[in-house]
């Protein structure tokens, strides 16, 4: 799978997990990838809780924060925007919904939090001086965001509209790719309605297998897999507290085509 490309406004920039215990998910997350954490700051959406940024080398990843009240624990990405406030507008013309937002946050800009014209949940993040993810692509960091949809018209309309996203169509493929000015920003999935709608978060990892055994020894679980695609091993995977991730490892064949 293909790097998400974050440079631009308008593609995916950020994924965090919201979380019951978020700082149990630190020790599950820094355990499993090897990251680090910052100091926690208060949540951006002015909700009680911690919020953490996680680090790989350093260099900004993820984030992970409490889960309001009767919010699903899971993980979310981030549409990098420069008006919070006008991009929801323009969602909710386009058929989405806001849920959250737009709010200050700790990290200088604004977030909002909405639904698509499907149903699924994803967010907004104005970055002004501080971006989105520092590192992509490489082990143990976001590779991807793939949409999972049983209603794919919709949603083309949808981010479409919203963000100027089209698809690509991938030849012998299960799946297309959203483009943005000529750039690959995501992937989506039309699904028959057997694992519910939802954007999925997809990390790069050296060893799938590897990761799939550590995952349970730290306590979660492995809902899927491990598998192979074409020049990929894949697994989905669930933490102790329900959030769930997709890993993928560049299989020896597709690294040295």
């Amino acid at each position: 799978m293909a790097a998400q490309n974050t440079s631009s406004l308008g593609a995916p920039c950020w994924v965090e997990a919201f979380q019951q215990n978020p700082r149990a998910a630190t020790e599950f997350y820094g355990k499993l990838f090897g990251w680090t954490f910052d100091e926690p700051t208060a949540m951006p959406t002015g909700s009680e809780g911690e919020y953490f940024t996680a680090r790989l080398d350093g260099k900004r990843v993820a984030g992970i924060g409490q889960a309001p009240p009767s919010t699903p624990v899971g993980w979310m990405t981030f549409v990098a925007v420069d008006d919070v406030a006008q991009s929801l507008s323009l969602a909710e013309q386009a058929g989405g919904t806001r849920v959250v937002g737009p709010v200050a946050a700790s990290f200088g800009g604004e977030i909002g939090i909405l639904t698509d014209a499907t149903g699924v949940p994803f967010g907004l993040r104005q970055s002004r001086d501080v971006s989105g993810a520092e590192v992509v692509g490489e082990p143990n960091s976001w590779a991807m965001s793939s949409l999972h949809t049983t209603d794919l018209p919709r949603a083309e309309a949808f981010y479409g509209k919203a963000f100027g996203w089209e698809l690509a169509s991938v030849p012998g493929a299960g799946f297309s790719k959203w483009v943005l000015r000529g750039e690959v920003v995501g992937v989506v999935t039309a699904t028959d309605g057997t694992v519910p709608p939802h954007w999925s978060i997809n990390f790069a990892v050296v060893d799938a297998d590897a990761f799939a055994q550590r995952a349970v020894s730290l306590g979660g679980s492995v809902l899927m897999g491990p598998m192979d695609t074409p020049g990929f091993r894949n697994a989905v995977i669930a933490d102790p507290q329900g959030g769930v991730i997709a890993v993928s490892a560049v299989t020896q064949r597709s690294a040295t085509e």
